[in-house]
Formats: C-alpha cells, sequence, structure tokens
C-alpha cells in the first residue's frame, strides 16, 4: 500500500487501484452445494454420466413400434395389446413386440423393442372411446396397465423420445471455472451426482457504525439522537454484492472501544468496513482509533496489520476514506464517510469492488456496468472544479436518458431511495447542461 504525502489529494482511481491491488481472492475450499451458491467456483466440472442417462419418454402415453401404428386415425385406429406399465425409476420394463404397447409415464425409460412415443391424449386410453385427456391413476385402476389401447395418430420413430445424452454426454465440461453458483448450477450439478463443490466461499464482511448519536431503529430517540441507517444500508450493500454480512450496532465516540470491538470482530471477518468518524473533527474516532496502528513487531490484535492510511480523495461526495489492514492475518479495512449519501456512494466505488475480488471474480464482473444516457433535467448540474461529482439518478433505459434524483447533499436519504444509478461528471468539467450525454453508473 503506497503512502500519502501530507495534504495528497487521491483520485478515484489511484485509491480504488490501491484497494484492488491489495486485496487478494479467499482460498478455496470445498462446500456442499447449498453452501456454495453465491460462490465462485475453481475448477472445471466435468460430466461423469450422460444426461439424460437413458432414452426416456417425455410425454405420459404409450410406448409403440412404428410400423403398428403406422396409418392409424380415429376412424381407424391402430388396436394394440398393453402390456405392462413403464413407471419413472421402474428397474425392469416389459418389451414390447410387434402389435404390443406399454402404457409408459414421463420420464420413464423406453422399453426394449418400442420405436416411439404416443401421447394419452391421441388415444383412447383403453376405455374403448374417442381420445382422452389423461390417464387413470394406476392404484384407482391397475387393470388399465392391461388390455387394450386404441392409437388415433401415427408416430415418427423417436417421437416423443428425449435421447440419452441428448443435454450434456459424459466426458463434456458441465461449468467452467469462474462460474458464478446460482440456482441453475446448482441444480446441473446436483443432476450430475456431485454432492460437494471446490470454490471461493463468500466473504465475510462486518461492519460496524461509529457514532455517540446513533440510535438502533426501533428504540426511542433522545435529544441529539438519530437512528443508525448506514450499517443496515451497507451490511444489505454487502450481501447484494455476494458476500455474508455482518453488522455491529453503533460504536460510541471512544477509540479504545472502537479499537476493542474491531479486534473481537477478525475472528469471524475477510473484510471490515466501518462507517462515520474519519474526517478532521475533534470525536472523529475511526481516524483516531486506527491512525496509529500498524508496528510491524506486534503479533497480535488490530497492530499486527499494515495499518490504516487516511486520505482525501478527490471526489464529492465522499472526499475522507480509509484504507489499510488490521490484525494478524492482515485483514483488510476500509473506513467510509458517515453522510449517509457519501458512506453509500463509498460502498459501490470501493467496497463493492473489494468484495467481488475476494470471491474470485475479475474484469467487468468486479464492478457495476456502466452506461451512457442523455441529461433530462431543468437547469444545468454543477460540479466543483477538480473533484469527480456522483450524482443520484433514476435511469430510463428505453429512452436511453437520466433523470437527476434530489440534489448533491450527501444526507438526502429519501432521494438516495429513489435513485437506481450514478451520474458522474469528471473532474475537469464544472456544468452540465440538459441534453448532454453523461457517464452512468448503474446500480442494479
Amino acid at each position: 500500500m503506497p503512502s500519502a504525502s501530507p495534504g495528497q489529494l487521491w483520485s478515484v482511481d489511484e485509491h480504488l487501484e490501491d484497494i484492488l491491488s491489495t486485496v487478494q481472492p479467499l482460498d478455496p475450499i470445498e462446500l456442499q452445494l447449498l453452501d456454495a451458491q453465491g460462490c465462485v467456483l475453481v475448477e472445471d466440472v466435468t460430466v461423469p454420466v450422460s444426461l439424460p442417462p437413458f432414452d426416456n419418454s417425455s410425454m405420459d402415453g404409450y410406448a409403440v413400434r412404428v410400423a403398428d401404428v403406422a396409418g392409424a386415425s380415429e376412424e381407424y385406429p391402430a388396436v394394440l395389446t398393453v402390456i405392462g406399465d413403464v413407471a419413472a425409476g421402474q428397474a425392469e420394463q416389459p418389451a414390447v413386440g410387434p402389435g404390443q404397447a406399454a402404457r409408459i409415464m414421463t420420464g420413464a425409460p423406453v422399453p426394449p423393442g418400442a420405436e416411439a412415443v404416443v401421447p394419452v391424449e391421441w388415444t383412447d386410453g383403453g376405455l374403448g372411446g374417442g381420445p382422452v385427456s389423461g390417464m387413470r391413476a394406476h392404484s384407482a385402476a391397475p387393470e388399465a396397465a392391461f388390455g387394450e389401447v386404441r392409437v388415433h395418430r401415427p408416430a415418427a420413430a423417436r417421437a416423443h423420445v428425449r435421447a440419452q445424452g441428448s443435454d450434456v454426454r459424459a466426458g463434456d465440461r458441465a461449468l467452467s471455472t469462474g462460474t458464478v453458483l446460482g440456482p441453475p448450477q446448482i441444480a446441473l450439478l446436483a443432476a450430475i451426482g456431485r454432492g460437494t463443490v471446490r470454490v471461493r466461499p463468500r466473504p465475510r464482511v462486518v461492519v460496524v457504525s461509529t457514532g455517540s448519536e446513533l440510535v438502533q431503529p426501533g428504540e426511542a430517540l433522545g435529544q441529539g439522537q438519530i437512528y443508525d441507517s448506514n450499517s443496515f444500508a451497507l451490511a444489505a450493500a454487502a450481501r447484494d454484492a455476494g458476500a455474508l454480512a455482518y453488522r455491529v450496532g453503533a460504536v460510541s465516540d471512544d477509540a479504545e472501544t472502537l479499537r476493542s470491538t474491531i479486534e473481537d470482530q477478525l475472528i469471524r471477518a475477510d473484510l471490515i468496513v466501518t462507517t462515520g468518524g474519519v474526517s478532521v473533527g475533534a470525536y472523529d474516532v475511526v481516524k483516531e482509533a486506527l491512525s496509529g496502528i500498524g508496528d510491524p513487531d506486534e503479533e497480535s490484535g488490530l497492530g499486527a496489520g499494515g495499518g490504516v492510511e487516511f486520505r482525501k480523495l478527490a471526489m464529492q461526495p465522499g472526499k475522507p476514506q480509509g484504507f489499510g489492514s488490521v490484525g494478524p492475518d492482515h485483514t483488510p479495512l476500509l473506513a467510509l464517510p458517515g453522510n449517509p449519501v457519501s458512506s453509500y456512494v463509498s460502498f459501490e466505488l470501493f467496497v463493492r469492488p473489494a468484495i467481488r475480488t475476494l470471491m474470485g471474480l475479475a474484469g467487468d464482473a468486479v464492478h457495476r456496468p456502466t452506461t451512457r444516457a442523455v441529461l433530462r433535467s431543468d437547469k444545468a448540474l454543477t460540479s466543483p472544479a477538480g473533484r469527480r461529482q456522483f450524482l443520484r439518478g433514476a435511469y430510463d433505459a428505453g429512452a436511453g436518458a437520466i433523470d437527476p434524483v434530489g440534489g448533491s447533499g450527501s444526507h438526502l436519504i429519501a432521494a438516495l431511495a429513489q435513485a437506481d444509478a450514478l451520474i458522474v461528471v469528471p473532474e475537469a468539467v464544472t456544468s452540465v447542461e440538459p441534453g448532454t450525454e453523461v457517464d452512468v453508473v448503474l446500480l442494479g
């Protein structure tokens, strides 16, 4: 981690590059399938058995020989002898000979001798009348597995038969390294018989909010107090990014209390995120508590890490930031501002990419998608010179346009709740006129 000179103003890109060059993907582990949901695969998975593993029926109906139903119609049906049932999971099947049919269920193996399946709707269902809409339950009418069936339509060879290996064949690559395991991927792994899989685990992110003025939602507010929203927002954002998030209730403005709280959390943290206390005030506890740590001779506690550096960034909102590592495992720590919008924007720009990197993702998968959109507003947007500004916006994908939501104030939570994108105003731009095309970060 490069050291900043006093008064240095870091760019957004420099700060992010420092974070991503320091944070390393978590070591792989073997997990049960459901525990691996949301994780990144670290091995190619090869199919051990074809899917489906045998020819099977795609319909409820009758397994037949093609020659026996050639030319069949409602007026001149093919009359076949039913020799039994073939159900899904049945180990042995009756062999279908000339003039015979086996009643077959969806997913059941196609029996020996059969060449096609005719849907039950193409038959009289063994009732001797016209076409039927379904089969009688075997438990209610076991005699329907025998007798005769009238087939009213012909069937081509392999009709309504799912061929062995038509999904994937043994030896095929089912999933590649780097795949994020969602429900369809979990289903495929289960279908080919994998009970466990090797992945990078979901990062454990501990969120700590600071401030003696903070009260937990549901409690009564006292004079000068506000509800702690940041820890909820950041914990939710961490989960959205793919992490396991642990929220620590607000810590008072006391440096020793904060240090001990963070130290206690190290056992369950792959990343620690604090919010508040990073500016230049007399009660900025995070800066006070963490600025002096990083003793290379200390073998335990917070000081065993590399230390935390506090910086000023050329951005609005979110100018004050902190980044470093703490504890014996050099656990990464990102210290974010306390204003709600500053905190959330900082999370999207810096913490989310760190989480995605810990997961083992790379390239575009690390960052939120970006696009270009036309600014729709009643007046020009202003931005301070030398600062990259991130304004909240509502993105209209159909029109390719973006509408500002709320003002530039970093305390405007209600406006943030209406936004689904960030409007990016570059450092060299101080005014953006309506109708101008701007860069937009899509927040999902």
